[in-house]
Formats: C-alpha cells, sequence, structure tokens
C-alpha cells in the first residue's frame, strides 16, 4: 500500500478501534497467478504486535481451498473532500480529494475443519455480534442440527505478520483547512463522514499543532 510517511499510523490502539468499529474485512489471497478475494465478518485478537485474525467461508468457495501468504484488508470511515472548503483553495489551487482510514494486515493463513474449531469460533462470532445489536442467538453445541451446519463451512486463522495503517486525513495541509474539513464533514448526514471528521481531530489536528520538539 502507498503510504506517505504523514500518514503511516504506528499506535496499534488506532488498528484496535478500526476494527473494533468494524470487524468485516476483504481477504485476498492469489493462487495460480490470480487473484481471490471474500469479504468476511472476523474476530480479531492483539497481543503487543501480534495479531490474529479468524474468521469461515462457505465451503464451496473456492478460497476456502487457499493456505499460505494472504491479505487482510480493514476498511475504515471514508469521505469525499471538496476544495471548496479549503480557505486557501484559490491561492493554493485545492483539488477535490478524497480522506480515508484503511490498514493492510499480512500474513500466514492457515485452515481448520475440525468440529470442536468450528463451533467455537461461530460461538465466538455470532456472540460479538448479537451482543453488539441486544439480540441473544448463541451456538448450541449439543444440538446435532446446529453441528450440521457447521460441515458448510470451511475455518481459517491469519497469523500477522506485516501491519500498514494509513490514516489520509489531511495532514499534509494546513490547520485552517484540516480544520475547515472537519466542520465540513461534521455537517454532513452520513456517521462515515462524521467519523472521519473525528479521525481528523484526534490524528491530524494534533499533529501540525504541537509544539515543535528538539533534536
Amino acid at each position: 500500500m502507498y503510504t506517505p510517511p504523514a500518514f503511516a499510523i504506528d499506535d496499534l490502539d488506532a488498528l484496535d478501534r478500526l476494527v473494533g468499529a468494524d470487524a468485516f474485512v476483504t481477504l485476498v489471497t492469489v493462487a495460480d497467478g490470480a487473484p481471490c478475494a471474500s469479504h468476511l465478518p472476523v474476530l480479531y485478537r492483539r497481543d503487543g504486535r501480534r495479531v490474529r485474525l479468524s474468521g469461515h467461508w462457505a465451503r464451496p468457495n473456492p478460497q476456502a481451498r487457499h493456505e499460505g501468504r494472504a491479505l487482510a484488508i480493514v476498511h475504515g470511515p471514508h469521505a469525499y473532500v471538496s476544495p471548496g472548503v479549503y480557505p486557501d483553495k484559490e491561492t493554493a489551487a485545492r483539488v477535490p480529494t478524497w480522506n480515508y482510514a484503511v490498514a493492510h494486515l499480512g500474513g500466514r493463513l492457515r485452515t481448520f475443519e475440525d468440529e470442536a474449531g468450528l463451533g467455537a469460533l461461530v460461538a465466538a462470532l455470532s456472540h460479538a455480534q448479537e451482543t453488539r445489536i441486544g439480540r441473544d442467538w448463541t451456538f448450541e453445541p449439543d444440538r446435532e442440527d446446529h453441528r450440521r451446519q457447521l460441515r458448510g463451512i470451511v475455518g481459517f486463522h491469519l497469523d500477522v505478520d506485516t501491519i500498514e495503517v494509513k490514516f489520509k486525513l489531511g495532514q499534509n495541509h494546513p490547520v485552517a483547512n484540516i480544520a475547515a474539513v472537519a466542520a465540513d464533514l461534521d455537517a454532513r448526514p452520513e456517521p462515515r463522514e462524521r467519523a472521519v471528521a473525528a479521525l481528523m481531530r484526534e490524528h491530524a489536528l494534533p499533529a501540525v499543532t504541537a509544539p515543535m520538539q528538539g533534536d
């Protein structure tokens, strides 16, 4: 991923929040020279810089037969930025752009199909989402009809060894431009655009307003 230094984020707490807000990733593999992508909910675990993503495919999905190197793309909020809101739009000849947050997690993919592992995975995934929306469905391992459903899926773990987090939030602009864009996004109706404004205030404004440090 092309990431200018101004947009690179090394704070893994930011990655935690990005995945916590939306744990639905794009998983990319390559087989026989052809890329393959699936869009999947995942469980995310981090211990220091050790990260693991876990999830499952439908068994007929060709990617369920892939192992080895893989890339998971975590999609954060994004928003169109109009040059019309920049205070220096005329003097600097500003043009449209897009602000966004994204992470690329590369690592080694391995699959599993044992009933106990798949049952634990489905139970954990459903618990995370059912809790989030205030529902109470749960996987019941004592039910034969629940266990039978596990035959239709293949599980995976992605043990991550490369982490790239990119927050393109206008850090290369003057502080007045960043503040103006954040205010404009806050006034828009889409939650994802307001989420970008919040990230700009957290990551871009402090970056340009912090005092200079000595050598």
